[in-house]
C-alpha cells in the first residue's frame, strides 16, 4: 500500500506503546516502511542482548529481570538515529521509562478494546504474562491498570477492528 507522496521527516524515534495483541509489531513494520526508517522491536532486541527468549527470561529470572533488561535496551535504542520502535506491554509503565521516552522519542499509544484484544491474545501462546491464570481476567486487569498510564502518550490511535495499514494512515495523519 502506498502512503502518499509527501514524506514525513521524524526528528525522534517513534515509540509504539500499548497492550499485547494490539498489533504494535505489525503496525510498526508498516509505519517504518512508510517513513523510510528502520524498524526495531524491543522484545527482539532484548532476546538479542540476553541470548534467550522473552519466555525463557520470565521463566528463569522472572518479570523484574525482564523489565530491567528491557529498560536498558530501550534506553540504548533511543540514543540511536530515529526509527520506529515497538515496545512490550509494560515498557511505558515505569515513570522513569515514560520520562526517557518523552525526552528522546514520540510516543504513540495504539489503543484497542478488550473485545478486539482477547481473540488475538488467545491465538498466541508466547505471552508469558498471560500464563499465570485465566487469560481473560489477566488481560482485563492489565487494561484496568495500564490504560490510564498509556493515556500519557503523545498520541492515541484507536485501532479497533482495522488492518495495520489503516492504522498507519491514522498515525501518518497525526504526525503531519
Amino acid at each position: 500500500m502506498s502512503y502518499g507522496k509527501k514524506s514525513i521527516e521524524i526528528p525522534k524515534t517513534i515509540v509504539l506503546v500499548g497492550m499485547m495483541g494490539v498489533g504494535k509489531t505489525s503496525i510498526g513494520r508498516y509505519l517504518a516502511k512508510a517513513l523510510g526508517v528502520p524498524f526495531k522491536d524491543s522484545d527482539h532486541e532484548v532476546e538479542q542482548a540476553s541470548g534467550c527468549s522473552v519466555s525463557d527470561i520470565y521463566e528463569m529470572y522472572g518479570e523484574d529481570a525482564f523489565v530491567d533488561v528491557e529498560k536498558r535496551v530501550i534506553k540504548r535504542l533511543l540514543d540511536e538515529p530515529p526509527h520506529v520502535l515497538s515496545t512490550g506491554v509494560g515498557s511505558f509503565i515505569p515513570q522513569e521509562s515514560r520520562n526517557l521516552i518523552a525526552a528522546k522519542g514520540i510516543s504513540i499509544w495504539l489503543d484497542a478494546a478488550y473485545e478486539t484484544l482477547l481473540p488475538r491474545v488467545k491465538r498466541r501462546d508466547h505471552r508469558p504474562q498471560l500464563e499465570q491464570g485465566e487469560k481473560e481476567e489477566i488481560l482485563k486487569q492489565y487494561i484496568e491498570d495500564y490504560y490510564p498510564i498509556y493515556e500519557e502518550a503523545d498520541y492515541r490511535i484507536n485501532c479497533d477492528n482495522q488492518l495495520p495499514d489503516k492504522t498507519v494512515l491514522k498515525i501518518l495523519e497525526q504526525l503531519r
